[in-house]
């Protein structure tokens, strides 16, 4: 008879990993992480050479929860030989294709990650009372079973296309596969990068270095009407915190969906040091005349059309404060609109026992459950409506797998912090007491 796992976990990102991670020591808990794809990849179309996280080493996988483990990323630069380099360079943000290094890293000292393995269904034995997880080893094409208790999903956010771009053909690229796409983007007359944030800013700066060499024009294009800096501010950094998440999770759901929007400065920003980074290429690129590039800011994509014949996209802008429509020809094309949630398929025979809302969205309770009981399936970055704008942030896994682990075990076995920022996020009650402030994190564990 095959294992019954304590969990399993289907789709190894860094979340997920994370998990296997924190996991690893724990006898209690038995776990089993599978991914469709042969290795572990995060973003390979963005591992720009100069790239860097948004976020500070110490958002590894494992360090806010355990500093001690030896998954750590200060662990991972020991081992290859770089902590000492790492140091003397000052800086708290790792290259991005550096994490992609040390995640990979982690992956060889795993036992418990199983790649290659395509789940294509799950579904329920009421006789045992586990999940029943049906996979596909991707190299042979053999099937196999899993069965657990229960369900972490981390199947990560597929790549966000407007509406506009739908069914429009042509040989567009999304950001997530932009260096593959690359060399040929170069070859063409003009390039058109529709977005903003940091995917987008990073690509612009990537195309503009080589603009004097290369024979095309570099177009940016964005409905935002500024290229808006990520807030990085201490006390907004704040909202990256436990009582926030328990503050916005108790919204009203409409309260929280204005919040969304209003915030999306907090998390899909542009790194000051990029964007200082772009102006000071564009002033030496124009130093003996006029850069071929052009920002436009303001300008929502309405349509987009796609002639084979010529290979050339129009694109249909309107610039929404003067509320004028115009087009624009581009020869290449790169999307940067970010990710979307999508339901995964397999979920499809359990449907009956996961919770959605209103909107066809999991419906996450404050410990990360989304079934109808509240303790048997988790997420992993799909909670972004319940739980506000810290759900994609790598800084906040560590405490959110801290939390599935609690629930798995039915104890504490990570502390878990209650309270780290200074500010108050709900309004005070009667009861408030400065004492509370001064609590030691055993006693607010308690």
């Amino acid at each position: 008879m095959s294992t019954t796992h304590d969990f399993i976990a289907i789709g190894v990102g860094p979340f997920n990993l994370g998990l296997a991670a924190l996991t690893a020591p724990i006898e209690d808990l038995n776990g089993v992480f599978l991914d469709s794809k042969p290795e572990f990849e995060w973003h390979p179309g963005m591992l720009l050479e100069t790239a860097e996280l948004q976020t500070p080493f110490m958002s590894d996988l494992v360090t806010l929860a355990d500093p001690t483990s030896p998954y750590s990323f200060l662990n991972y630069l020991k081992e290859t030989g770089r902590l000492y380099s790492f140091y003397i360079r000052t800086s708290l943000f790792p290259l991005r294709a550096e994490y992609s290094d040390y995640c990979r890293w982690a992956v060889s000292k795993l036992d418990n990650v199983r790649f290659g393995h395509c789940v294509t269904a799950v579904e329920y034995d009421d006789k045992d009372r586990t999940y029943v997880v049906h996979a596909v080893v991707t190299a042979t094409g053999a099937h196999r079973e899993f069965r657990g208790k229960r369900l972490v999903l981390g199947t990560g956010t597929p790549p966000h296309i407007p509406e506009a771009m739908a069914g429009v053909g042509g040989d567009a690229v999304h950001t997530s596969g932009y260096l593959q796409s690359k060399e040929v983007l170069q070859r063409k007359r003009s390039i058109t990068i529709v977005g903003s944030g940091q995917s987008a800013a990073e690509v612009y700066y990537d195309l503009l270095q080589d603009i004097d060499t290369k024979p095309y024009t570099l177009n940016w294009v964005t409905r935002s009407a500024r290229f808006f800096p990520l807030d990085y501010s201490k006390l907004t950094l704040e909202l990256t915190s436990p009582e926030y998440v328990d503050y916005f999770h108790a919204l009203p759901e409409n309260t929280r969906e204005g919040l969304l929007a209003r915030q999306k400065g907090l998390y899909k920003g542009i790194s000051a040091p990029l964007i200082d980074a772009i102006f000071d290429l564009l002033y030496v690129k124009s130093r003996t005349g006029p850069c071929p590039t052009r920002l436009l800011t303001n300008s929502a994509l309405l349509g987009a059309g796609h002639n084979d014949s010529t290979g050339q996209y129009t694109l249909s802008l309107r610039q929404q404060e003067q509320g004028k429509d115009y087009s624009l020809t581009t020869d290449g094309l790169v999307l940067a609109t970010g990710y979307s949630n999508r339901l995964p398929e397999f979920l499809a025979p359990i449907s009956d026992r996961v919770a959605f809302d209103a909107k066809g969205r999991f419906a996450v309770r404050r410990n990360y459950a989304t079934d109808v009981a509240g303790d048997e399936i988790y997420v992993q970055n799909a909670e972004l409506h319940t739980h506000g704008f810290v759900t994609p942030d790598l800084g906040m896994a560590a405490y959110r797998n801290s939390c599935i682990i609690r629930e798995l075990l039915g104890r504490e076995y990570y502390p878990i912090e209650r309270r780290v920022a200074f500010q108050d996020f709900s309004a005070l009650t009667d009861s408030t007491d400065l004492s509370d402030l001064t609590m030691p994190m055993e006693a607010a564990i308690r």
